[in-house]
């Protein structure tokens, strides 16, 4: 019996790649700013486990999922769909598939983490988009993406550090030093929360940072 080689290869491919997707879903999507952002907002109302790391990991899956839905369309129109109809072969498909990748990473990267890695990597300096190499690139854009989930974190920090500020200094004026400031200001903190509606705009907030 003879053994298409051609399939092995590639279902062997297929394996590699599945093992690949978590790392791929941190490195060239929106998830890792997503993730960061959510960190900050439990970790600045100061409930501690609440919500759950699983809850925020599948809150932060779903937004990547919204957030990622055209560039998702354009590789399943431009590689997925020819080929599936036998239209392209894999590796052009593969490199199809790249295209909205990196487009999207190319306008979610700052110029100074771009000029960084490209420095670093000693390349001669690229005068379009198309001659930054895909390595260099997705370094680039994870280092921004950091700087972006923590810039969008500190101005989450800010009104939850005034409360904190306010009820320790109400302490201290009646004389109750002994009494923990963060007990009494978390509720102050998650009312607050609540009343403006957080989590719709800490939704809406990191879905326009991507446009």
């Amino acid at each position: 019996m003879k053994i298409d080689t051609s399939n092995a290869v590639q279902i062997l491919l297929l394996v590699g790649g599945l093992s690949l997707v978590p790392a791929l879903m941190f490195v060239v999507t929106g998830f890792s700013r997503i993730l960061i952002v959510l960190g900050f907002v439990r970790t600045a109302m100061g409930t501690q486990n609440t919500p759950p790391n699983q809850v925020l990991v599948g809150i932060a899956l779903f937004l990547t999922m919204f957030v990622m839905m055209p560039t998702i369309n354009a590789i399943k129109k431009d590689a997925w769909d020819p080929l599936e109809k036998h239209q392209i072969s894999t590796s052009t498909a593969i490199t199809r598939a790249e295209q909205p990748l990196r487009q999207f990473m190319f306008k979610q990267t700052g110029n100074n983490e771009l000029s960084l890695f490209v420095n670093l990597s000693k390349i001669p300096d690229p005068q379009t988009e198309g001659q930054v190499p895909t390595y260099v690139l997705i370094p680039a854009f994870i280092m921004s993406e950091m700087k972006t989930g923590f810039e969008i974190g500190f101005l989450i920090f800010l009104p939850f550090l005034i409360i904190d500020l306010i009820v320790s200094s109400t302490l201290m004026s009646m004389g109750m030093v002994m009494l923990p400031p963060t007990f009494i200001s978390m509720p102050f903190k998650i009312l607050l929360f609540v009343l403006v509606d957080g989590w719709d705009l800490i939704a809406k907030a990191l879905v326009s940072s991507f446009h």
